[in-house]
């Protein structure tokens, strides 16, 4: 008789009798076929999870790999990779990086990513005149200014470190663009990237020790690599130490006359100082040494204290003035020279008058100027009217 479907299966199985007498197996015996159509259906899904696996692996490693631009301090190459992370890629790439440097972006790594890598340098900069050390992740000069500006507010020049002949500078001059070489008070302009050594080779710019090398802005916005020239050098200046005077009595002389027993000569001092100059701009001045190298010689003056001598009545009331011996008052005065003066400079002629007393007696100019004759008639004249009192030590020589 029919028997009941199978849901999974089209195999007939016979009609259970209940109620009979014998009982049903508790596991009845299992049709081969069954068997062999359930290990069929297993072998099947096994093969599918097995494709599917296979499937799957295949995208992730897929995605795994990936096409990123890598930009280290403006150098930039395209890289393959399967690194998960900007970290891995740079360890990878054996780009190390410090705790300055600025790297972006960070975090995870996707396909077409551009990773950016900018070490820092560490730089002198100049800002009124004050120095300072600062860090900079600039790729050029022009940048690094334009960023400290910024920061700062106000102009400030980068100030190359020297070495040697050298001036170095980590940092190209510009970006993009011209830049100046000022140097000697000659402005030559450059074009290229290019640091601060290596333009100056260029140009043939011979550095020497002390010259200072600086890069900055002008008002116009162009970039200046400027040099400038420093002399340090010893400077030794004299000086003249004035001499004091002093005098001494002396009683061959008459009262009132003087003269000088022992000339003064100045003295020498010696100054020597470090001069530093800029461009031939001097901004210091410091002292090394300040003595005197040759002293001073003072000035003796001998000062007359003898008593004058009473007048010859008798040479004024006879009028014989022409009589008398001038030629021997002159020899004792001047040495008998028309042009004499004396070494103090107030005395002159034959007859050493002072220019009061030769204005006195109708003189002009100096008496040393004037002819021996005028200077005679004058020294008459002033007998005439004073004796030979004008000329205490040598007008005894008249009488003669």
């Amino acid at each position: 008789m029919p028997g009941y479907d199978d849901g999974w299966s089209l195999v007939h199985f016979p009609t259970p009798t209940f109620g009979s007498h014998q009982d049903t197996p508790a596991n009845p015996p299992e049709n081969p076929r069954n068997r062999r159509w359930r290990r069929s259906r297993v072998l099947a899904v096994a093969s599918v999870a097995v494709l599917l696996a296979l499937v799957g692996g295949g995208t992730a490693v897929a995605e795994a790999h990936k096409t990123v631009t890598l930009d280290v301090d403006g150098e930039l190459v395209t890289v393959s990779t399967f690194a998960g992370s900007v970290t891995g890629l740079l360890a990878d790439r054996g780009v190390a990086v410090g705790p300055r440097d600025a790297v972006s972006p960070s975090g995870a790594l996707a396909e077409g990513s551009q990773v950016v890598v900018r070490h820092a340098h560490r730089i002198t900069v100049s800002r009124d005149g004050e120095q300072e050390q600062v860090w900079t992740t600039a790729l050029a000069a022009d940048e690094a200014l334009d960023t400290l500006a910024r920061r700062d507010g106000g102009p400030v020049a980068l100030v190359a470190s020297r070495s040697g002949g050298r001036a170095e500078l980590p940092l190209e001059l510009t970006l993009d663009g011209p830049a100046d070489v000022i140097v000697d008070g000659t402005t030559t302009t450059v074009h290229g990237s290019s640091d601060a050594a290596g333009t100056l080779a260029r140009l043939g710019i011979a550095l020497q020790p002390l010259d200072l090398v600086s890069v900055q802005r002008a008002s116009g916005g162009r970039v200046q690599l400027v040099v400038q020239r420093v002399v340090v050098q010893d400077v030794t200046t004299t000086l003249e130490v004035p001499f004091a005077s002093s005098s001494v009595e002396d009683a061959s002389r008459y009262t009132g006359t003087t003269t000088v027993r022992q000339a003064g000569v100045p003295g020498v001092r010696t100054v020597v100082e470090t001069v530093t100059t800029i461009d031939g701009v001097e901004t210091a001045r410091v002292l090394v040494s300040d003595a005197v190298t040759a002293a001073p010689v003072d000035e003796v003056v001998a000062v007359g204290t003898r008593a004058r001598p009473a007048s010859t009545p008798a040479a004024r009331v006879s009028g014989d003035i022409d009589a008398l011996n001038w030629a021997a008052l002159a020899a004792c005065e001047s040495g008998g020279r028309v042009d004499a003066v004396s070494r103090n400079g107030l005395y002159h002629g034959l007859y050493q008058f002072s220019v009061g007393t030769w204005a006195g007696v109708g003189g002009s100019g100096l008496p040393s100027q004037a002819s021996a004759e005028e200077q005679t008639a004058r020294a008459k004249a002033l007998y005439a009217r004073s004796g030979a009192g004008p000329w205490p030590h040598c007008g005894p020589r008249l009488f003669t």
